[in-house]
């Protein structure tokens, strides 16, 4: 109860040994709070996932501090020195290239080893691509599922993207300009071609789009496209309850595999319309 109360009672910031968690524009550098251009003016140092896009911000708001590269490739091996300055008095603030660091960045990483180390970890809010689409896209939102980056490896993608066929909350992904019409593809295969869909590309930038009503028309959109920008995907999840009309993608899955299992249409229509409670003709139809 004391550690809560001294959280809420803070002193001037930045304090002496606390990390900053500091949420950067996504696009519009204007979406930048004056709390965090403060952190960024007076910590001790700023630790950056790359040097020359932390500087666009700071050129913009006159900021002049240290920069120190923390990503992917080095952040485990800088992390005790960032403790060790953290326990010295330090002062310093964390930042990805764009949002909210920790989220798909390598600023999860040192979170847990400060934290462990009895160490103050403040965050600054700010902007976050995945709520920022999720929000636009008038989908169900008081529960969602957020899978980052889809892994590259099959059984693992494969998994995940079954999982999200099934879901029936909404399910939020970030993929990159060049990967993404395997990414469609890949969810056309699991989910079917008509699961609602909105590919948000260019967040708060000039050009933002929100393209796609269902899969199918997000892969036409793109098909004589070159993807640019970064790409937010929001998916509907199903809505199942008693009352509700059965998944036709499903139920034609489960079809294919029985007539690939040796029943006839007709016996393996018959079998599926007693299982789920519906005619056999619209079973019968879906081959």
């Amino acid at each position: 109860m004391t550690h809560n109360y001294l959280l809420s009672h803070r002193k001037e910031e930045p304090e002496k040994g606390v990390l900053y968690l500091v949420g950067t524009p996504i696009g519009n550098l204007n979406d930048i709070s004056p709390r965090a251009i403060n952190i960024l003016k007076n910590v001790s140092f700023i630790a950056c996932e790359d040097t020359r896009q932390t500087r666009k911000i700071m050129h913009k708001f006159n900021i002049t501090n240290n920069l120190i590269s923390f990503n992917k490739e080095n952040s485990f091996k800088k992390i005790p020195k960032l403790i060790t300055d953290l326990k010295s008095g330090k002062s310093i603030a964390v930042v990805s290239d764009a949002g909210m660091p920790g989220i798909s960045d390598p600023g999860e990483n040192i979170v847990n080893k400060v934290k462990s180390e009895q160490i103050d970890v403040i965050c600054i809010p700010g902007a976050c691509a995945a709520i920022t689409a999720l929000v636009a896209s008038g989908m169900p939102s008081s529960k969602f599922v957020f899978e980052g980056f889809l892994p590259r490896k099959k059984i693992e993608r494969e998994k995940i993207l079954f999982e999200i066929s099934k879901n029936e909350k909404t399910t939020l992904i970030y993929e990159s300009p060049h990967r993404l019409k395997k990414l469609l593809n890949d969810l056309l295969d699991f989910c079917g071609g008509d699961r609602e869909i909105l590919i948000a590309r260019e967040l708060t930038k000039k050009f933002e789009e929100h393209i796609g009503n269902n899969i199918d028309d997000a892969i036409n959109y793109f098909k004589n496209k070159e993807v640019l920008g970064e790409i937010t995907i929001v998916i509907k999840g199903i809505y199942m309850d008693n009352n509700s009309e059965i998944n036709k993608f499903d139920l034609k899955k489960d079809l294919k595999e029985l007539i690939n299992a040796g029943l006839s249409l007709s016996s393996a229509s018959k079998y599926l319309a007693k299982k789920h409670g519906i005619k056999k003709s619209i079973i019968y139809n879906l081959n």
